[in-house]
């Protein structure tokens, strides 16, 4: 009887997580790109956070993914901590829509919710389609699992040891460790909350001793953001104890208030005989009124965990080539939205730090002065990113992705090598502005106009590739298209121009081959920029778009 009974809590166990994993994935494929959009606009204003933290949690019925959004966010820069703490908030109070889900008892139809979400994903030709048919599926699962775990506790009930166990539960701070540490081990609040409710509706346990459970599981649930945390900046480790702190607090607030008020009592009586309506009743209102306990005081939470983990100067790496990616947290993917998002804004970095190379390197052609170990410490961090961006896109592909995160992953993918062999050219054409090397360049007047025009061109097409919106970027890949015509109209005329300087020996045979190699490496930096715009079209958007990113590409 044991074996089976632990058999079927680990059968149904695993159809319950399999399930919320669908629905997850599924809803994130069919809305990553908006639910993307609403958090990188995220205001400070706290009413909005907190609702933006509910809906997307109600969206992925995940409140750990949105935590861990939300620490990636903030390692990223893209986020301050005190608008975590709003979402953070919110993903609170949208973690209990699993509880209310489960507690409508729907589980007879589960059967059937499974079916038509199989039909959907495996008959359905239209991604979309087949993304709403896993959650529908995940749903259906999810409930079978429910039922396996609850039929398979039932005999519970009638084990002297099972039921000496349950009541040491009436002990509030046993009741919270046990919540917090098995909460903690399978990594899912939704999960967790489920296995208490299959437990109370066998009447195994009460809500009076259930409470205190739910309690320690809302503390379990941050382990999955402090997982998220390490290896992260100082920043990102602040929102996890904020995160920590803020269920902290409420299950502090709401012990007191249990074992000193009938307020158990007050709610099992809003739904008489629905022991998992009981539970989920009071994970909602542990919740909710934990959030608006706390919500003046988000500011003070943020200082608090600032004073708790405090920024220090020692932890800074030597090399300023190997510092930390701005967006791309290589050690957490958090989400596929967000990944490509952080990918998309690394290579807007990435192709600025280019193009101030090579502009650099054509401007010392003619006589600038410009710091060439800057240059050379700048392409070094170039090749710095390019490499851990391909052992991050790995991964990242390796993900479940919808047909538009794949086209735009892969286009990402193409771009990133693009913008490092425009470096390279870069590195090419500064080691001709070297007075020492065999293959400087002796500029004359017209080299000189010759090179300044050509520059001009290239800083056009920069500007455009780096600046276009989603509105005008047909026109802005077509004005790119003539500039690369023009480019090559250019370098063809200038390289005979210089042959006929050396029929008439105004200038060197030197001259000439390295003038010719010049040529060639701007005709190239102008083809990696057409097969950057190429990609843009293939993903039917401009790559590098982003007013947010004015700062860090200054």
């Amino acid at each position: 009887m044991s074996f089976d009974i632990v058999l079927g809590l680990l059968g149904g166990l695993a159809l319950f997580l399999y399930g919320m994993q669908m629905m997850s994935s599924g809803l994130e494929g069919a809305a990553g790109d908006k639910m993307r959009g609403i958090l990188e606009r995220l205001t400070s204003n706290r009413i909005l956070g907190v609702l933006v933290g509910a809906g997307i949690t109600t969206v992925i019925q995940s409140s750990s993914a949105t935590t861990v959004m939300v620490v990636g966010f903030v390692n990223a820069n893209m986020m301050r901590l005190s608008q975590a703490v709003w979402v953070i908030m919110g993903a609170n109070i949208g973690a209990t829509t699993t509880g209310l889900l489960v507690a409508l008892d729907v589980g007879a139809l589960a059967p059937l919710f499974a079916a038509i979400g199989v039909f959907m994903t495996v008959f359905s030709k239209k991604p979309k389609v087949g993304y709403y048919g896993s959650c529908i599926a995940g749903l259906g699962i999810l409930f079978i699992g429910m039922n396996m775990m609850s039929d398979s506790m039932m005999p519970l009930r009638d084990w002297p040891l099972f039921t000496e166990i349950i009541t040491h539960f009436s002990n509030p701070l046993i009741g919270i460790i046990v919540g917090a540490g098995f909460t903690a081990l399978i990594q899912s609040s939704g999960a967790s909350v489920g296995i208490l409710q299959a437990l109370a509706m066998t009447g195994a346990i009460g809500l009076s001793d259930a409470v205190y459970v739910l309690f320690g599981q809302n503390i379990g649930t941050c382990i999955t953001s402090i997982m998220a945390s390490i290896g992260t900046s100082r920043q990102a480790k602040q929102t996890t104890i904020l995160h920590l702190s803020f269920n902290l607090i409420g299950t502090v607030i709401f012990t007191l208030i249990c074992m000193f008020t009938p307020l158990t009592e007050i709610v099992a009586s809003w739904t008489p005989g629905n022991a998992a309506g009981q539970i989920a009743n009071m994970h909602v209102l542990f919740n909710i009124s934990t959030t608006l306990l706390l919500l003046p005081f988000g500011n003070q939470l943020a200082k608090m965990a600032q004073r708790i983990l405090p920024e220090t100067h020692e932890e800074a790496p030597v090399s300023s080539e190997n510092l930390p990616l701005i967006f791309v947290d290589v050690h957490n993917i958090s989400s596929i939205p967000i990944a490509i998002s952080n990918l998309r804004k690394e290579a807007l970095i990435m192709l600025k730090m280019c193009e101030t190379n090579l502009l650099n390197a054509i401007e010392m052609l003619v006589g600038a002065n410009h710091d060439q170990e800057k240059i050379r410490s700048r392409e070094k961090r170039i090749n710095f990113i390019t490499m851990e961006m391909t052992n991050y896109m790995t991964q990242v592909s390796q993900l479940n992705m919808n047909d538009i995160d794949t086209t735009t992953c892969n286009a990402l993918y193409k771009s990133y090598a693009d913008i490092e062999r425009i470096g390279d050219h870069a590195i090419n054409i500064l080691q001709y502005s070297d007075s020492k090397s065999d293959q400087y360049l002796t500029s004359t007047e017209l080299v000189k106009d010759e090179l300044m025009q050509l520059k001009e061109l290239l800083e056009k097409s920069f500007s455009l590739l780096l600046r276009s919106r989603f509105d005008d970027s047909e026109y802005a890949f077509e004005k790119i298209s003539r500039i690369e015509d023009r480019i090559d109209e250019l370098t063809f005329a200038y390289r005979q121009a210089q042959i006929d300087r050396l029929k008439n020996r105004k200038v060197s045979a030197n001259d000439c081959v390295v003038y010719s190699e010049i040529m060639t490496d701007i005709e190239r930096v102008s083809d990696h920029i057409m097969n950057i715009v190429e990609e843009c079209q293939r993903c039917n958007f401009a790559l590098f778009n982003d007013e947010t990113m004015k700062e860090q590409i200054a």
